[in-house]
């Protein structure tokens, strides 16, 4: 997808093969798109939408570590600034009224649309996450709590299943800090295996915003710091998504 991503951008704006400066024409105007601030992207991605699960909450598989830190950051989103982020079974089901650019559309008919990362549906089993975003300082933070169906080395998480991890927290991070929709790059380096079962935090920053690109940074480690696991760097591409046709 990346790959793919990468080639029908190149062709949307006529640009240069990579490396070299990357320029989308035409430039983005944010505040015709989304209105000019970030709390209106956030208000599109944080519907509060009845009948969705939203599955960034405490169930019986998380572990102490894991609702410790998540209860803090909850205290946090009612004085510092920060947004718990829902997760719902698809991205589609997070932003209403807009969609991915006509590029990127594709004709299926199946309906039963699903992240990767909430792809298993028993709980404990996969993907546990939940993601915070502060927009002032551009950063987040995720809680990821990997199970027993990500193993790689025995009783240890796959590197893979930290990696998406990775990328699905910088997802969310470059979208809601400035319009990021796909993933140029992403590089880590691995430090520690993870434990199944236990907590790592994963921190996002967004280093800076130049063009059409944004620069993020992630620094993977345990609850108490004592344990580095991953650093990892990533660019996005910047697009705007598209108002969605009257049915």
């Amino acid at each position: 997808m990346i790959r793919r991503g990468s080639q029908v951008i190149t062709r949307l704006g006529h640009t240069r093969a990579l490396p070299g400066p990357f320029c989308v024409l035409p430039r983005l105007d944010v505040a015709s798109v989304y209105s000019s601030s970030t709390d209106a992207l956030i208000s599109q991605f944080c519907l509060g939408k009845e009948g969705l699960k939203d599955y960034a909450v405490p169930n019986a598989s998380w572990c102490p570590d894991m609702l410790s830190l998540y209860h803090e950051y909850l205290e946090k989103t009612k004085s510092d600034g920060w947004f718990k982020l829902p997760s719902f079974k698809s991205n589609r089901e997070h932003i209403q009224g807009f969609q991915l650019p006509s590029a990127f559309k594709v004709t299926s008919d199946k309906k039963d649309w699903r992240n990767f990362t909430r792809g298993i549906q028993v709980e404990g089993q996969g993907y546990e996450y939940v993601i915070f975003f502060q927009p002032t300082k551009k950063k987040s933070v995720c809680l990821f709590q990997p199970g027993p169906f990500l193993e790689g080395p025995p009783g240890f998480a796959h590197g893979g299943s930290l990696a998406a991890m990775m990328d699905e927290t910088y997802s969310k991070t470059a979208y809601l800090a400035g319009e990021g929709l796909f993933t140029l790059t992403l590089n880590i380096k691995f430090k520690h295996l993870i434990p199944v079962g236990s907590l790592a935090v994963l921190n996002v920053e967004v280093d800076k915003i130049e063009d059409q690109k944004l620069y993020l940074s992630c620094v993977t480690q345990s609850q108490d710091q004592q344990t580095l696991y991953a650093k990892s760097s990533s660019v996005f591409i910047r697009l705007p998504l598209e108002k969605e046709s009257p049915q």
